[in-house]
């Protein structure tokens, strides 16, 4: 019983952890324009680590973008550390001077995101494929930091019903 309890409130604690937020002041003058850092060839290298910060996955994701003006089309092909493949195509769409949206087979409605400064935040739910043709729905509360104009840093907090169960940390390099 004692066990339960004491993994029962570090479950609590790690899901308590603080997150970013967008009128957190920024570190430097750079501002991070979507259309930009994500128009044309790029490599990312990330991992997911559950809750207690034990890393499951690792994978390598190229991304092609295409920016027309209106939309952003990013072409996502992950490779997991298992050999395993997941292509993943988003379509985002500027709604504002800050602001957007998007879709992805698997996105359960619509993202919603907001630029400021040098940081972006991207929310949405989806249903990530598990293997065997299931999926496992989980929203996500990204965040992205542009650190230089070829590389930006995204840490994603993960969540199921509400609960935090783990973060995906991602950095992007233009090619």
């Amino acid at each position: 019983m004692r066990a339960i309890l004491i993994l029962g409130f570090t479950l609590f604690l790690a899901a308590c952890g603080g997150r970013p937020a967008l009128d957190d002041p920024p570190l430097g003058e750079a501002q991070l324009n979507l259309e930009e850092f994500f128009a044309g060839d790029l490599v990312a290298y990330g991992q997911f680590q559950d809750v207690l910060g034990t890393v499951r996955r690792r994978f390598v994701v190229e991304i092609d973008g295409t920016w027309d003006g209106e939309t952003l089309r990013l072409v996502e092909d992950f490779t997991y550390e298992d050999g395993s493949t997941e292509q993943r195509i988003w379509t985002l769409t500027k709604t504002g001077p800050d602001t957007w949206q998007g879709t992805a087979p698997g996105v359960i409605g619509i993202a919603t995101g907001e630029e400021r400064g040098d940081t972006f935040n991207w929310q949405y739910t989806i249903d990530l494929p598990i293997g065997d043709g299931e999926t496992l729905r989980v929203s996500f509360d990204d965040w992205m930091w542009l650190l230089s104009e070829d590389r930006l840093l995204n840490r994603a907090y993960m969540f199921r019903y509400g609960v935090r169960i783990g973060e995906v940390i991602i950095s992007f390099e233009k090619l």
